[in-house]
């Protein structure tokens, strides 16, 4: 929200409630603290596995005072106004980054995460934007996400989608944007997660905190109906603002817990109080710690003097940057949260172990129920022939895993159907799975099984495993499929042979998920710099991959010309341009030493694009020459004249016969604009 013209704080005084007792006796109880407790909010909720974050604003960047605190006590970091829609395309189809990209390369390189903060909201629009309607309006609304969300690709760990779309009583507010259709925040999510798979998209509001208030109880039949039917979001935050008159709800644990069930994250966005009450701020962390959905809690600025209610003195800092005595209680409570929640797969010895050590989660939801195969063979189905079994000699984590006896065939497998509305064509999923054969060291492979207009096989990893402990196969691919689709099988096969197999700790999802509960996510300074940005780690196979020894390795696939461009560049000072091109498969391109290949082995390609003038799909491609000429995606994006976008993904690499030659390359799926790329990684 614009802090100077917020909603009035009537709307803020609608819920007072007699709530210290209840919060004594229920959610303010600490338990011990850690032997050696943080220091600072960031490190104490890190413990948990959470984030503590603040709101900064551009224009208070050399103020070292402020600095010094944001980049001391704070791990999460959000634009204050300056990733707004007046900020970000104060023209039409004029994007200007230089404010938020101010905020974002503070906090990138410094090793903070950061929010996005927002993409569709009835308030700060610009006023082209305001003297629009209908079919316009629409499309520039998703013209808008698109081009914002395509400049920080990858680098946004959440985003508010839609900010403040309800109104007090729980029905819809009478927006512009609403006046285009009731489905508009339906769109603006879909837009949002083709736009960046990787974000994590959240719907923001004030005044949800109470869990029976009308406007919470709709915000949470909305996230039910969209989960219902497949419609992308993955968080609620509640931007907990409260007043004299709107102090924190006795049932606010039970909010949080409430959206949580939904199957999505919660997060306390714009945190401050009144007067900065010890008691609500302590307590409102507290019922954060004790949902464990609840991922990371932002105060809205720094110190009181920085509030948009600065008379109110609702921070934890005061004007002159002293702690106060509500930031003691916070960090107390953050404290009293021993060991993070972040799990790290390991090979846990073979035999009974009282504790699971590995329950993928995080990363997006899971689409695979019984994952942890403690509900023994429940909702597991053997693909082909073969029989299941919950074994109890041999698991990764918890008590027991699923085995297979019986494969007549290597295709034979492991398997859960799942939901088909988890699927958005073209999307990238990903997969983490533990598994061990009983005797042999056969290939492992996580197959999709796709029923649309044909039946079509989707290989998201493999990797050689063995009988002598668990073996992760994991990797990310793009999913697609022709015609609707009507059934999708997930299942654990070999590469060859007949091998028994056990599986464990499970997880299938989109937008990176994994078996971390926290994403680790670099962030790359967005714009303009003196150094390249994205070095990607790993042993890259491309050579001049940064471009800045101009065209030097790079060749041309098919038709077209190469140049060194200094004028666009996503990091250093230069990139490599293609004119030319007369057939979409025509890109820049480098041969890579096959030297580099196993096949069958996963190959994970990290690129950024632009193009000169249009929005098409840029695709990074591997063709294989061996027997055959084989021909392998490696990761597909919309890209445009904007700004850069980052082709990544991980994909399996086969073919037949002897492999004789590589040529990695950036095509389009269509058209043939003319291209950028830099910053080019392939491992």
């Amino acid at each position: 929200m614009f802090r100077n013209i917020k909603k009035n704080t009537s709307f803020l005084k609608l819920m007072s409630l007699t709530v210290l007792v209840s919060l004594v006796a229920g959610i303010l109880f600490l338990p011990a603290m850690p032997a050696t407790a943080a220091t600072t909010l960031g490190a104490a909720a890190a413990q948990s596995g959470r984030y503590f974050g603040t709101a900064l604003a551009s224009g208070k960047l050399g103020d070292t005072t402020y600095t010094n605190i944001a980049n001391t006590e704070f791990n999460m970091i959000t634009a204050e106004n300056e990733m707004k829609i007046d900020a970000t395309e104060p023209n039409q189809n004029q994007f200007n980054f230089t404010a938020a990209d101010q905020i974002y390369n503070w906090a990138a390189s410094r090793g903070k995460q950061v929010r996005g903060h927002t993409l569709a909201w009835h308030s700060q629009q610009p006023g082209w934007m305001q003297s629009l309607s209908g079919t316009a309006l629409r499309n520039a609304m998703i013209n808008h996400i698109n081009g914002v969300m395509a400049h920080y690709k990858g680098n946004i760990v959440h985003w508010d989608v839609v900010n403040e779309a309800f109104n007090e009583d729980g029905t819809r507010r009478n927006s512009n944007l609403q006046q285009t259709g009731n489905d508009w925040i339906e769109v603006a999510f879909r837009t949002a997660r083709t736009a960046d798979p990787a974000a994590k998209l959240c719907y923001n509001d004030y005044n949800i905190e109470n869990a029976t208030y009308a406007k919470t109880v709709a915000v949470r039949n909305m996230i039910q109906d969209f989960k219902s039917r497949g419609v992308p979001i993955d968080c609620v935050g509640l931007q907990t603002h409260f007043t004299g008159g709107s102090s924190l709800p006795s049932n606010f644990q039970q909010t949080l817990e409430n959206f949580a069930a939904l199957g999505v994250d919660v997060a306390l966005t714009e945190v401050d109080v009144t007067n900065a009450s010890t008691t609500q701020y302590q307590g409102l962390t507290q019922a954060c710690l004790n949902v464990p959905r609840c991922v990371g809690i932002t105060v809205w600025g720094v110190r009181d003097s920085d509030s948009w209610r600065a008379s109110e003195s609702p921070l934890l800092f005061d004007g002159s940057g002293n702690k106060k005595a509500a930031y003691t209680s916070v960090l107390n409570v953050l404290n009293s949260v021993g060991g993070g929640a972040t799990n790290t797969p390991t090979n846990t010895p073979i035999g009974p172990t009282p504790t699971r050590t590995n329950t993928p989660t995080g990363g997006g939801s899971n689409f695979l129920t019984n994952a942890d195969m403690e509900g023994g063979t429940t909702n597991w189905v053997v693909n082909g022939s073969g029989t299941l079994s919950s074994d109890t000699t041999q698991f990764h984590g918890g008590a027991r895993s699923v085995k297979i006896t019986g494969r007549t065939a290597e295709w034979n497998g492991i398997g859960q159907n799942v939901a088909t509305s988890n699927f958005v064509n073209g999307q990238s999923y990903t997969v983490n799975v533990w598994v061990r054969s009983q005797t042999g060291t056969p290939t492992a492979k996580a197959t999709l099984r796709l029923t649309a207009s044909s039946t079509t096989y989707i290989n998201l990893a493999s990797t050689g495993i063995n009988s002598s402990g668990w073996t992760l196969v994991s990797g990310t691919a793009p999913v697609s499929w022709s015609g609707t689709l009507t059934g999708v099988l997930f299942y654990v096969e070999t590469a060859a042979g007949t091998d028994n197999l056990y599986i464990d700790d499970a997880s299938l999802s989109g937008s990176g998920g994994g078996p971390t509960n926290t994403p680790t996510r670099t962030n790359t300074p967005v714009g303009p710099t003196n150094t390249p940005t994205n070095t990607p780690s790993g042993s890259n196979f491309l050579t001049n991959a940064n471009m800045e020894s101009g065209t030097t390795n790079w060749v041309v696939n098919g038709a077209g010309t190469l140049s060194s461009d200094t004028t666009v560049f996503h990091g250093g000072t230069r990139s490599v341009k293609i004119t030319g091109r007369t057939a979409a498969w025509n890109g820049i391109g480098q041969n890579v030493a096959t030297s580099n290949f196993v096949n069958g082995q996963n190959r994970t390609v990290s690129v950024w694009v632009r193009s000169q003038t249009g929005t098409p799909t840029g695709r990074a491609t591997l063709r294989l020459t061996a027997s055959t000429t084989t021909y392998v995606t490696l990761a597909s994006a919309t890209i445009n004249s904007t700004g850069w976008t980052l082709l990544s993904g991980t994909v399996p690499v086969s073919w037949s016969g002897t492999l004789t030659g590589v040529l990695f390359y950036v095509e389009t799926a269509a058209g043939t604009d003319n291209l950028y790329i830099d910053d080019a990684s392939l491992n």
